[in-house]
């Protein structure tokens, strides 16, 4: 009978959803394990790159069922987003339509693959009974003072026509979407305080203990958390005020100049101020700066750029004027948008007052060596050191100089120390359709009103028409955005702005434990019985995106009172897996290098794709597609299945016990059962404490042909090799489940495989019956041989000593010492 994967597979998906073996419910006598993926956005159809992140989450799921553990395993759908409205315009279609269609097409694929979900769970962001919540939790942050509206410089892509946050921008300063260089806009744009929790986003790193360590450095790095002095610096002969932030304090007696973002709000003063052809030039700068991408302006080595404006900065220490300059490098996004520019010991300084003849002064020294001279030094000198040319701190080592610095601005009321943050808050805006209505309306009378919680949702209008030019097509319905003031029942205006799809991701792992929650997001219950999430799996791109938000959100649901008040990190662990690639390159649609998981599938089933995807490389690592491979591994499959077909009858005659170890005595059935028993071992580690899935399967391999050779010669033996199968079948179950389901039924066994409890491994078996020991004299090694495993000391001296090879070594010399080490080694030492 041949492996026919295209019947079996359609008919043991059938029987789990029948028989619901795969939905999960509170059982606090039980163990829970949350497993879950970065759900997908529904893009119309899976690639590899989903196929190798669900199958990696779907072994765990199933080999932690058959631990024992109460395993919640749910699936949904990231559906709101730009894609569907650029799709929308493309296929003249609705962006509603297109994303249903997606998401029903998309379930039916992972069905076919065999994944064990919990499909009542199934959450899609785009449904009014999800976004409806993120309606809800807005307010709440809006109450607990965590939302704000103000208009500021954000980061803008042309071609999406929205907002980015700064998480969003990438790379060379590109959007993380299209890749379109990014440029600068004020707007007016609603934010989230993530800022008020920075800190807690920190020193909750270290907790993280089942998360990639490249994971944690890069979101220590993404907060960027610095210790420094906020002061002030007068502007002369003027009534404004520059503040500043620094780290390094001590080297404020070496500000030749100060610098201003070209965005800063005193550069328009100045510009007034000025008038004629000064202000005009100021103007021209900023508007030029405004087009131009932040890899651009900030890269070290790049040409620097930038405008005198004619006015003076006070030193607030030395009380020495510093030019006030413009300059392309300076951004608003980081600090006050104004630094204090020390060209001795910062190379983009140096770069710029090179260019613009402005004076550079060391104010530090090598411990060993004199202060490098201003005016000839080749570029910017070590900023640790010893103070030098800085009045009554000359002298001080680095550490000592910033500290004594700080106490004089405290102790003179001229600044304070700080704790700054590179994080910025969220922005939140995007000029976008498909998105969650952001519930807040603008009153002439009473300004800016949140939606009262009783009339939401706030709904998406499905009846619309895409603009072929792009822009948010809400601010052209008036029918929609046209509404009454809840405060004053006057007329007013939504807000046509929608959410940062990232609003939607989360939390919508707190809404899978209670999906069908109709009066909160979800219940605190179940929420407490299932969360945290025990393995989290997705792509290392969300690393300072999602993750970040996700943490924050749990900390504040937290604080709200929603999650438990211990309940401070959404994930426990995370396994970031790698990207699958051909020819060399990610598969993308672009280098035409993609393969369709559906063909796949259709040509060689859902359990072959699983088992190459989990063979073919660790998890966390690229996964290069063979062809050959893919044939291997249903090759592989196909012995498996003959086995068991064509030794059925012979298998069943050995069911109904299992033979101890003690009870053999025949070589080649004490060896088959060792084999088993140490795969059952390594497996088992392999995929519980190790997450290596491709030597768990090489394993198994070598077990599958291990049992093809074995020939049982009696009812023992048969009872060897049915146990063998039995526990083959059971360790390739979470990666082929469908043929070992078939095989299972097959032997006769009533119950599911997916829900039998996973083997458990018989010491005994595992010992060896016997041991090769080195013969050493005066510690050269002479010869090795075989000796009966567990020997002691004395018995193994005894059975060495007693062999005539060793007697003959020995003849006429004097025996000094001996030393035994049971197992691995006999030393003796002679004399002659």
């Amino acid at each position: 009978m041949p492996y026919d994967f295209s019947a079996i597979e359609p008919k043991w998906q059938k029987k789990w959803a029948d028989a619901k073996i795969f939905e999960a419910e509170p059982d606090p006598s039980k163990e829970k394990f949350y497993c879950l993926e970065m759900f997908p956005y529904p893009s119309g159809a899976l690639h590899m790159g989903h196929l190798r992140n669900y199958s990696i989450g779907d072994l765990f799921a199933r080999f932690l069922r058959m631990q024992g553990k109460n395993v919640l395993y749910p699936m949904g759908f990231d559906s709101f987003g730009m894609p569907a409205e650029n799709a929308a315009i493309k296929n003249n279609t609705a962006p509603s339509d297109w994303t249903w269609s997606n998401i029903e097409h998309m379930t039916q694929q992972l069905k076919r693959a065999g994944y064990s979900y919990d499909w009542r769970r199934r959450v899609e962001t785009c449904n009014v009974n999800y976004y409806k919540w993120n309606q809800w939790l807005f307010l709440q942050f809006y109450k607990k003072g965590l939302v704000y509206r103000r208009h500021a410089p954000v980061n803008w892509c042309e071609k999406c026509q929205t907002v980015l946050a700064n998480e969003q921008v990438v790379g060379e300063g590109v959007c993380w979407r299209c890749g379109t260089p990014v440029t600068k806009r004020n707007l007016d744009q609603w934010f989230i305080r993530i800022t008020d929790y920075a800190q807690e986003l920190v020193d909750c790193l270290d907790e993280l203990k089942g998360w990639p360590e490249r994971v944690v450095t890069m979101q220590r790095n993404w907060i960027g958390r610095s210790e420094g002095v906020h002061f002030e610096m007068e502007v002369a002969d003027t009534d404004l005020k520059l503040e500043a932030f620094t780290t390094r304090i001590d080297t404020i007696f070496g500000v030749t100049f100060v610098a201003l973002a070209a965005e800063h709000p005193c550069v328009e003063k100045f510009a007034e101020m000025a008038g004629g052809e000064k202000a005009e030039e100021m103007r021209a700068f900023v508007k030029r700066m405004a087009s131009r991408s932040t890899i651009e302006r900030t890269a070290v080595g790049v040409d620097k750029e930038g405008i005198d404006t004619g006015f003076f900065a006070i030193n607030p220490l030395t009380g020495e004027k510093a030019p006030i300059w413009i300059a392309d490098y300076i951004l608003m996004d980081y600090g006050t948008g104004a630094i204090m520019g020390v060209p001795a010991h910062d190379q983009r300084d140096f770069d710029f007052a090179r260019k613009y003849d402005i004076p550079v002064v060391a104010v530090v020294r090598p411990a060993d060596g004199p202060a490098p001279d201003g005016a000839t030094m080749p570029s910017a000198a070590a900023a640790d050191g010893v103070a030098c040319n800085s009045g009554f701190l000359d002298g001080l080592p680095t550490e000592e100089a910033i500290k004594k610095a700080a106490d004089w601005f405290e102790e003179h009321g001229r600044g304070k120390r700080e704790i700054r943050f590179r994080l910025r808050d969220w922005l939140i805006s995007r000029q976008r359709y498909w998105g969650t209505p952001i519930p807040m309306v603008y009153c002439d009378r009473c300004g800016i009103v949140p939606v009262p919680e009783d009339q939401l949702p706030v709904e998406l209008p499905l009846d619309i028409e895409m603009p072929k030019n792009g822009g948010n097509p809400l601010a052209l319905r008036p029918d929609w955005y046209n509404t009454t003031c809840p405060l004053c029942g006057g007329p007013a205006r939504r807000e046509t702005d929608t959410m940062d799809t990232f609003f939607c991701s989360s939390w919508y792992f707190d809404r899978y434990t209670s999906p069908w929650c109709d009066d909160k997001p979800f219940d605190k219950e179940a929420a407490k019985y299932w969360m945290t999430v025990d393995q989290y799996i997705g792509g290392i791109e969300h690393a300072c995106l999602h993750l970040i938000y996700a943490r924050f959100f749990t900390k504040v649901l937290s604080d709200l009172g929603l999650l438990p008040s211990d309940m401070r990190e959404p994930f426990k662990r995370l396994l970031t897996q790698g990207m699958v690639i051909k020819d060399g390159a990610k598969m993308s649609k672009s280098l035409g290098n993609v393969v369709d998981p559906d063909e796949i599938i259709k040509r060689y089933g859902a359990d072959t794709a699983r088992l190459f995807i989990l063979f073919a490389a660790p998890p966390e690592k690229d996964l290069d597609w063979s062809e050959s491979g893919v044939e291997g591994a249903h090759r592989f499959l196909g012995r498996v299945f003959r086995l068991v077909e064509q030794n059925v009858e012979e298998l069943k005659k050995g069911s109904g016990r299992r033979v101890k170890m003690s009870d053999l005595s025949a070589p080649a059935e004490r060896d088959m059962k060792r084999t088993i028993h140490s795969t059952l071992d390594r497996v088992t580690k392999d995929i519980r404490d190790e997450r290596q899935f491709n030597t768990a399967v090489a394993r198994l391999m070598e077990l599958a042909n291990a049992l093809l050779s074995f020939a049982p010669k009696d009812d023992k033996g048969r009872a060897v090799k049915r146990e063998g199968v039995e526990t083959l079948l059971c360790c390739l179950s979470p990666f082929a489940p469908h043929i070992t389901e078939e095989l299972w039924q097959m032997l006769g066994n009533e119950d599911f495989l997916s829900t039998h409890k996973w083997f458990e491994v018989d010491e005994s078996a595992l010992v060896a019956d016997s041991a090769t020991v080195v013969l050493q004299i005066n510690g050269k090694v002479r010869e090795q041989f075989e000796v009966a495993a567990g020997l002691s000391k004395e018995e193994l001296l005894a059975e060495v000593m007693g062999r005539e090879a060793t007697k003959k070594r020995l003849e006429g010399r004097e025996i000094v010492k001996t030393i035994a080490v049971p197992g691995k080694l006999v030393n003796i030492v002679v004399k002659g």
